[in-house]
């Protein structure tokens, strides 16, 4: 994926620039994909880059007039609009790459990078001050993996590229095993190989002589948490200075724009605030076969409100005929973070790539203006595996509201961000640039000092619709909220998208046992069609039970999955039989199985892997 790799060492110039090749080769993953090193033997820096064409970060290396300062950039940054302007001014000449401006930032900026906005990380060399930094946003959404040698310090954008030069650390970490299981993402920046470890969020590493010299950082949350809280009122007057002023910079740059379209109030925002003309954003919305789900059927109707274009993308029959290569791709290119039931959003960015290479969402509101926790430890079957892995399952539960005891914005926006979201973002990133308005630092700045009863409903989100469209605070979202009526026939129209919601849940994956073998008895009336689609646009249950059986029987069934020390083989042959043969549910035991299988297949049984 996009992003850089490298190695600072005293290590021979020869092998140092063979382990760069061999490591930035892991990162070509698209034909769509620029790439580039740059090393100086002196600093004992080799760095190399994966950018997609056209992007903010096409055009490394950054240099200053005298070639003194070097930064190599992966991500995208979204400066106040005069800051090229104010750089020309002293005399900087800006050359015609994107990000040109940044390395000159740098010079003028003491505190450089706090006051960068956006998702990214880099390598600054200073050959004056004799130093190499490498950096990151401060949410750690912008991966960088590293490892610690006795000759080297290797950082990579994919854990892959370590392994490829390092392959004595293909061996899994069980405590980070045992998380993944748990709650779906790997805690405390680790990653799922021993050795292999994750950069903090905010960090700021100096290196000199080609050897660390400070592990630090430019920012803390307390820096945020201290700020003192704001009436309702004053709040919102507060966040929407602060969305409406630095919207259009996430609708700026080189790239085309699209405008990923849901029936939920964030997008909504979005579409309330932009100025483009009519017809000059292009949006879409993700949908499935079974009829147009609710986001699709509102997203339209915001849609056209706006003047704007929109198409639907469908995750159906194609879908699930190529479905063994995209849960293979899935959990190769996240190296095991992002499990096969990321396999639908990473298919349905690939048809999005063709419509515009940027993809605007409204990502991360929810978690941003009203804390909401994304994730959190699952109920999943133990009985498939031994007690050895087990013990570390159990653990996990603790780690977390061990971590999760924190203020509940800090760990929204910096914990779950940084172990949580990032696997798909990551996923996603391989083939569209993401952003969102809502992890800008001035918005994430300002929520902190929302009083308790913001947080506590929409009333916001939806003001701030209201001032940009009032036309589309009249547009109930797809589980019932706003509309012109509140109380009759609003609280009506809730409670029954309320329902079809935990309806389309209790039919698909959360399908209680009981309700498994009745749905199975009456199979020949193919009672999905009641319920599925009306909210979700993938169905597993459905999926793995059908169409996708006999993958489901070649992998798990497989001698050689079920080999695996962590398992317990009775246990993963009756799971697997009473899922597609006698009416029990366990979608979520066979995403996570068909993940760590892939994951050993692809990391582990292996010493090179090409994909």
């Amino acid at each position: 994926m996009p992003g850089i790799v490298g190695l600072i060492t005293k290590l021979p110039r020869d092998r140092a620039e063979r382990e760069l090749a061999t490591m930035l080769g892991t990162l070509r993953h698209e034909s769509f994909y620029v790439t580039g090193t740059w090393t100086d033997e002196s600093l004992g820096v080799y760095v190399g880059w994966s950018a997609q064409k056209g992007s903010f970060a096409d055009g490394m290396p950054l240099s200053n007039e005298t070639g003194d300062v070097v930064l190599v950039f992966a991500g995208e940054e979204f400066s106040d609009p005069g800051t090229t302007a104010g750089l020309k001014g002293r005399g900087h000449k800006l050359d015609s790459t994107e990000a040109a401006y940044l390395v000159h930032l740098f010079e003028e900026d003491a505190n450089f990078p706090a006051g960068l906005n956006g998702f990214f990380h880099g390598l600054l060399a200073d050959r004056v001050r004799g130093t190499v930094t490498l950096m990151n946003d401060r949410y750690g959404m912008q991966r960088l993996y590293y490892h610690e040698s006795k000759d080297a310090f290797y950082f990579a954008a994919e854990a892959k590229a370590l392994l490829a030069v390092r392959p004595e650390l293909r061996s899994a970490d069980l405590t980070s095993l045992g998380e993944l299981i748990a709650m779906n993402a790997v805690l405390e920046n680790r990653s799922l190989f021993e050795g292999i470890s994750v950069l903090p969020g905010a960090s700021l590493w100096r290196f000199r002589n080609g050897t660390i010299e400070r592990k630090g950082a430019y920012f803390h949350p307390e820096e945020w948490e201290t700020q003192p809280a704001l009436d309702q009122d004053t709040y919102y007057e507060e966040l929407r200075k602060a969305f409406v002023r630095n919207l259009p910079r996430y609708f700026t740059g080189q790239q085309r724009v699209a405008m990923s379209l849901t029936g939920g109030l964030d997008t909504r925002a979005v579409m309330a605030w932009y100025r483009g003309p009519a017809g000059s954003l292009p949006c879409y919305t993700f949908g499935g076969t079974y009829r147009d789900c609710q986001d699709v059927l509102v997203a339209r109707q915001v849609a056209r409100t706006c003047g704007q274009p929109h198409q639907v993308i469908e995750a159906g029959t194609d879908f699930i005929s190529h479905f063994p290569q995209l849960a293979e791709r899935t959990v190769y290119l996240t190296d095991g973070l992002a499990d096969v039931s990321c396999a639908p959003p990473f298919y349905v960015c690939q048809q999005a790539r063709e419509i515009a290479p940027v993809r605007m969402t409204g990502n991360y509101g929810d978690q941003i203006l009203r804390r909401f926790r994304a994730f959190k430890p699952s109920a999943i079957c133990a009985d498939v595996f031994r007690p050895e892995l087990l013990t570390h399952i159990t653990a996990a539960r603790g780690t977390y509201f061990r971590i999760a005891d924190t203020h509940p914005l800090s760990f929204s926006a910096f914990r779950q961000t940084a172990w949580h979201h990032s696997s798909l973002f990551a996923l996603e990133r391989t083939q569209v640039s993401q952003r969102s308005p809502f992890l800008d630092n001035d918005v994430v700045r300002t929520s902190f000092r929302a009083p308790t009863s913001a947080v506590e409903n929409n009333i916001a989100r939806l003001r701030l619709i209201a001032d940009g469209n009032s036309t589309l605070r009249q547009i109930r979202t797809d589980i019932g909220v706003g509309g012109k009526n509140e109380i009759f026939p609003g609280a009506l129209v809730r409670r029954y998208q309320n329902f079809t919601f935990k309806a389309e849940y209790a039919y698909d994956h959360g399908m209680p046992q009981w309700v498994a073998r009745i749905d199975h008895a009456l199979s020949p009336f193919r009672l999905e069609r009641l319920f599925l689609g009306r909210h979700k646009y993938y169905h597993f249950r459905v999926w793995y039970r059908d169409a996708l059986s006999k993958y489901i029987r070649e992998m798990l069934l497989d001698p050689l999955t079920l080999s695996r020390p962590y398992l317990d083989r009775r246990a993963v042959e009756a799971m697997v039989h009473g899922h597609l043969n006698y009416g029990r549910n366990y979608t979520t035991e066979i995403h996570m199985l068909l993940s760590l299988e892939l994951f050993h297949r692809l990391f582990l049984d292996v010493r090179s892997s090409n994909h």
